[in-house]
């Protein structure tokens, strides 16, 4: 199995840290985004949309982040998503509100403090905005449970780790101090030795 992307990519982190999770054998093939070699053609073959990452298991591709993990976690015998259909949605609901709801909002904070790809003040005031009401309806759940979709750690808690990596070293970080609960989440899940070896892997890129 092969995994194409950049180790500083949020979405090729999910997957990297899935495999470590699932301590799963792969080949890391680095797609240098600096350089733009996630938009030259051997890239785009397999990824179409000039995105990160891409899978490729025995000739079967994968370009979609969640497709991924869910592919892999199953591959793995579901160790990292709920094996009752009622938790197992909410797993799923929580990976739907981070792409629909929540990465967008942090990662335009992101481009502008981290990336250097400057966002209007009323972009990054919506951006906020957006951010306050995902992190409190997150809250509330955190509150409650260890982790986002219960009492296990999940794909949920793998989807939103990267984002609150790198928002919270912008000024993004003060709509999260506004809710405790997501620190004490975060605090819990970047500690896990998934999460260090994927952190020291872009380290070491």
């Amino acid at each position: 199995m092969k995994i194409y992307g950049d180790p500083l990519s949020t979405n090729t982190r999910k997957v990297l840290t899935t495999l470590a999770e699932l301590e799963m054998a792969h080949e890391f093939v680095h797609v240098d985004f600096a350089r733009g070699e996630h938009k030259h053609a051997a890239h785009l073959e397999r990824q179409p949309f000039g995105q990160m990452p891409a899978l490729d298991d025995d000739g079967f591709v994968l370009y979609e982040t969640h497709a991924m993990c869910r592919y892999l976690d199953a591959r793995a015998g579901g160790r990292l998503l709920p094996s009752d259909s009622k938790n197992r949605a909410l797993a799923d609901q929580w990976m739907s509100v981070e792409s629909a709801n929540f990465s967008a909002h942090a990662m335009k904070f992101v481009y502008h403090y981290l990336l250097r790809v400057e966002q209007a003040a009323d972009v990054l005031a919506r951006a906020g905005a957006g951010l306050e009401q995902a992190l409190g309806i997150l809250a509330k759940e955190l509150a409650a449970k260890p982790y986002i979709a219960g009492q296990g750690f999940t794909l949920a808690d793998i989807c939103y780790m990267p984002y609150f990596e790198y928002a919270l070293l912008t000024p993004a970080r003060e709509h999260f101090e506004k809710y405790p609960s997501t620190l004490a989440w975060w605090s819990r899940v970047q500690d896990r030795p998934s999460w260090r070896k994927v952190v020291g892997r872009a380290a070491a890129a």
